[in-house]
């Protein structure tokens, strides 16, 4: 992974930060590819039971797109008369980041430092459990650029806030405070500045040792049930259950509460 961000496995939890503190962790394009590897290489990793995103500095989770760097690829593809090549930075990487965090079969956690907005917003959006710093804040930002949504929001933001608040925050883009984030349920949990990085990392080491096969199959559940029948949504909960009952954690977990005692899940 390049410098921009970086990407550690221990333990079962892999570690993903934005490291581009003195640009508010803009996504350049070298940052835009590295964290869509890093997205790749933690979704496909068996041995990877957790996903922690997280970012360097105190200022800013991720502001979106680099829009210096941006600003002269307009210009260049402009001049070329490339159309809006400039723009299949959408399908080559916000897509494929989108795709591999939600479709993880794991949970993934984002610890929100700062300023979420446009496309890190929507990579925080993209997590299963967003804890956030009591100086977060999120703003979609793209109609104040003249953009339509991107990095998944058009899906994910709906699905949080509901339809008519993800059209007001998408119409009227502002910056919304963490404590605003956690009663539109953006925000899971709001802790002190200070205490973000470990509380963040707590949180996603206890997901890494948990049930990892019933909670791949919680994720698909509610991804499922969004867009599917009552009917259809209890056949898929059929379907998973067996799939779960007949993992190792689930006879773990039945043995150490018959013995009283912690489970210790082996993740299959």
């Amino acid at each position: 992974m390049a410098d921009t961000v970086l990407y550690e496995v221990s333990d079962g939890l892999a570690t993903i930060t934005l490291n581009r503190p003195e640009a508010m962790n803009a996504m350049n394009n070298e940052a835009k590819v590295a964290l869509r590897d890093a997205a790749q290489a933690a979704a496909g990793d068996d041995a990877v039971r957790a996903v922690l995103l997280t970012a360097a500095g105190d200022r800013a989770f991720c502001v979106g797109q680099d829009l210096k760097e941006h600003v002269g690829g307009l210009l260049t593809a402009r001049e070329s008369g490339a159309g809006d090549g400039v723009m299949s930075t959408v399908r080559e990487h916000y897509n494929p980041i989108l795709r591999a965090l939600t479709g993880a079969a794991k949970p993934v956690v984002a610890a929100v430092n700062g300023v979420a907005a446009g496309a890190g917003f929507g990579f925080a959006l993209a997590a299963d459990y967003r804890i956030a710093a009591d100086t977060a804040t999120f703003n979609t930002s793209f109609a104040g650029v003249a953009l339509t949504a991107d990095s998944g929001i058009s899906w994910t933001l709906p699905r949080v806030v509901g339809p008519s608040r993800a059209a007001d925050l998408l119409l009227f883009p502002r910056s919304i405070s963490a404590q605003q984030a956690y009663e539109l349920g953006i925000a899971n949990r709001i802790v002190p500045s200070a205490e973000l990085a470990a509380e963040g990392a707590e949180l996603a080491r206890t997901l890494a040792e948990g049930p990892t096969l019933a909670y791949a199959a919680l994720k698909e559940s509610l991804a499922y049930a969004l867009s599917h029948s009552l009917d259809e949504s209890l056949e898929k909960e059929d379907e998973l259950q067996a799939r779960a009952g007949a993992s190792e954690d689930h006879t773990i977990a039945v043995q150490a509460f018959l013995a009283k005692e912690r489970p210790k899940y082996l993740g299959r």
